[in-house]
């Protein structure tokens, strides 16, 4: 039996890609920066691991000896965004960039939403922070009953509303419409549900964000496993950004705190297979809205709540199981860099565990589908991801 425990850190990139500059960004570095900013940022059990050891890390202080398996991964397909970068992971290739609509959505997209929708029009219709255009808008939008429609530099169609005028289910009703017609050339990545309330003052968004995603292509990692009759166990949003393709159970999380509980309350449930967590709040708390010190803060809980996941499995592993513990991100979002959006980067893959090879430097990959097709393999899932290679050749211990 064997159990994978594979931990998505939500935009914690680790410096420019070799293809920065297709993407405008030159100079990013998430983990860098945020360590020249805080160069005392505890974080042990991840440098225990191997993270500061990973080629081409900047200001994380490397160990003598690693306990496991480090190396980065640059992304293939033509993204930085967290669709593209979890369908990569588990072999997925997107050559070419999902659509974006820097000048807001086309008239014919937004008629047919109000139409289909039944509301009384929509506010806004173009690119903006969702923290600031739910405050811009809130007022205008509780004595309209107008969805605030935005969109950002990725591939999303956003939809926020405040909960006591458009209660969530209704919000998410609102984002299956709309799903449904963003079709063909309008084939967003991510339909995303953006409720609201008012609190002291000033509007907040609450924890019943829904991510409304294009499905994926069925041949990848997630339903190999499943179709093997292994459990596929989603933490966090990973249910929505796969459109619940190959998913066999799946819990939604409030912030990184309730994602590492969830985690590791998975260990009762599922005794062999997937246990598949995305930590969102890096990304949509920290990075996209320039909070250096909160990533920082964030980066040290994660630690913590890590060092008590590697003593669970040491601890109180199922008989004949091994676990084999996996993080990585999905791109970056340095939050000193200029702009609030994702940035093209390289991402760590760590690995730790009873199976893994203590101080092994896995340089630098050339798909995020290695993480995949080296789950494959732990795992014993019969054949072979579409793109990938995987090392557990080479980190295997026995």
């Amino acid at each position: 039996m064997s159990r994978v425990i594979w931990i998505v850190l939500d935009s914690v990139g680790m410096g420019e890609a070799a293809d920065a500059a297709d993407f405008d960004d030159i100079g990013c570095n998430t983990i860098g920066h945020i360590m020249e900013h805080f160069p005392d940022l505890q974080i042990p059990n991840m440098r225990s691991i191997g993270y500061g050891n990973i080629e081409g890390m900047s200001g994380v202080q490397p160990v003598e000896k690693p306990i496991g398996a480090y190396g980065r991964l640059a992304e293939m397909s033509a993204g930085k965004d967290t669709t593209i970068g979890h369908w990569e992971m588990t072999g997925i290739y997107t050559p070419e960039r999902f659509p974006t609509y820097p000048d807001g959505f086309p008239e014919e997209i937004i008629n047919a939403f109000v139409a289909k929708t039944g509301v009384p029009g929509i506010l806004y219709n173009g690119v903006a922070s969702g923290t600031a255009i739910i405050n811009e808008y809130g007022d205008e939008m509780k004595a309209t009953k107008k969805p605030i429609i935005y969109t950002s530099a990725d591939s999303v169609f956003q939809i926020a509303c405040d909960e006591s005028i458009y209660p969530p289910e209704k919000l998410y009703e609102m984002c299956r419409i709309a799903r449904g017609i963003l079709t063909g050339k309008h084939n967003v990545a991510r339909v995303i549900a953006r409720p609201y309330i008012s609190e002291n003052g000033t509007y907040v968004r609450t924890a019943n964000r829904r991510d409304f995603s294009r499905k994926p292509d069925e041949n990848n990692l997630l339903t190999m496993i499943k179709n093997s009759g292994k459990p596929v166990y989603a933490v966090g949003k990973i249910e929505d950004i796969f459109a619940g393709v190959g998913i066999t159970e799946a819990v939604h999380t409030v912030d990184n705190e309730d994602g590492m509980d969830k985690t590791i309350e998975a260990l009762d449930i599922v005794k062999d297979g997937l246990i598949f967590t995305n930590l969102v709040e890096f990304d949509s708390t920290w990075g996209h809205r320039r909070d250096v010190e909160g990533y920082a803060k964030g980066l040290e809980n994660f630690d913590k709540r890590l060092g008590e996941l590697m003593k669970k499995i040491g601890t109180f592993q199922v008989e004949e199981s091994d676990d084999v513990i996996v993080i990585t991100a999905d791109h970056g979002c340095d939050p000193t860099f200029k702009g609030t959006d994702h940035t093209r980067e390289y991402v760590p893959f760590l690995l730790y565990g009873n199976v893994i090879k203590a101080g092994i430097n896995l340089g630098t990959g050339t798909s995020f589908a290695d993480i995949g097709e080296t789950v494959r393999e732990i795992l014993g899932i019969s054949g072979k991801l579409p793109i990938g290679n995987s090392k557990y050749d080479t980190v295997k211990s026995i």
